[in-house]
């Protein structure tokens, strides 16, 4: 069974229907790309899957968005286990107001994770560390490692995240989001800000990171979509056009799909 599984999604702001009746199995252990012109819904969809459309007014979900099994869009849902099931890569980065180190070790000291806790996710040996502030300076470490910034960053920790440059703070972002130990990452047009250097980074890194995590990724760059996706969903004005592996895109079926790809419609 897919970890996320859609059945019969809409979404309305007031009484604009920003998506209707969405049914999808997405894939686990995949890139897939969100795909689609300018106000099709694709930010929208995203949102969905961490409730983060909870946060805007007048909007009513209908159906449900399930996640091992379990409707996030139930009242009930807890929505702080679904937050760190489920990470969220903004289009432009926003580091919290403190060091490169503290950015990282947020999400584990909100979660109130022990020294084991530490350990065990990172895969670090039982006796790495003898307490847990030694046990977050390497989760800082190995979590700065995955999202590329390391190397870039080690001399530094404690300085401001708000004083690396923006493609270094996306990284910081990614490593934030991921020091909670997601099984999901979310990502709306994150390289949409970043010069072409930072967005190459910021791609390889998703390439290496789908090996652990599932990815859902939002673009209306069709050549970043053909780099990147193992999984393709084209939205058309609020619809499900098409989808299916990545490869559909070289024979669209649909001609609303054909247009976009041909570069008709944008």
């Amino acid at each position: 069974m897919s970890r996320i599984a859609i059945r019969n999604l809409t979404v309305r702001y007031g009484k604009h229907d920003a998506l209707r009746n969405m049914n999808l199995d997405i894939p686990d252990g995949k890139i897939t790309v969100i795909l689609g012109p300018s106000g099709c819904g694709k930010s929208t969809l995203l949102r969905s899957l961490n409730r983060l459309t909870d946060l805007y007014d007048e909007v009513s979900v209908e159906g449900q968005v399930l996640i091992d099994g379990e409707n996030i869009h139930d009242p009930r849902a807890d929505l702080l286990a679904l937050r760190k099931k489920v990470g969220f890569l903004p289009q432009r980065p926003f580091p919290l107001p403190m060091s490169i180190a503290d950015n990282v070790r947020f999400g584990p000291r909100i979660h109130r994770m022990t020294r084991e806790d530490i350990l065990r996710q990172i895969g670090a040996p039982a006796d790495a560390a003898a307490s847990r502030h030694a046990a977050m300076d390497l989760l800082v470490e190995h979590y700065l490692k995955q999202a590329g910034l390391w190397e870039e960053v080690r001399d530094r920790l404690h300085a401001p995240g708000a004083n690396l440059s923006i493609g270094q703070q996306q990284r910081l972002a990614l490593a934030r989001a991921l020091a909670v130990e997601p099984e999901v990452i979310l990502a709306d047009e994150p390289t949409s800000a970043l010069d072409p250097i930072s967005a190459q980074l910021i791609e390889k890194r998703f390439q290496a990171l789908k090996e652990k995590y599932t990815i859902i990724l939002v673009t209306h760059v069709l050549r970043q979509a053909r780099r990147l996706a193992d999984y393709v969903i084209f939205l058309y004005m609020g619809e499900m056009v098409e989808h299916g592996p990545a490869s559909f895109l070289n024979s669209p079926r649909d001609p609303r799909t054909r247009a976009y790809v041909g570069g008709e419609i944008s």
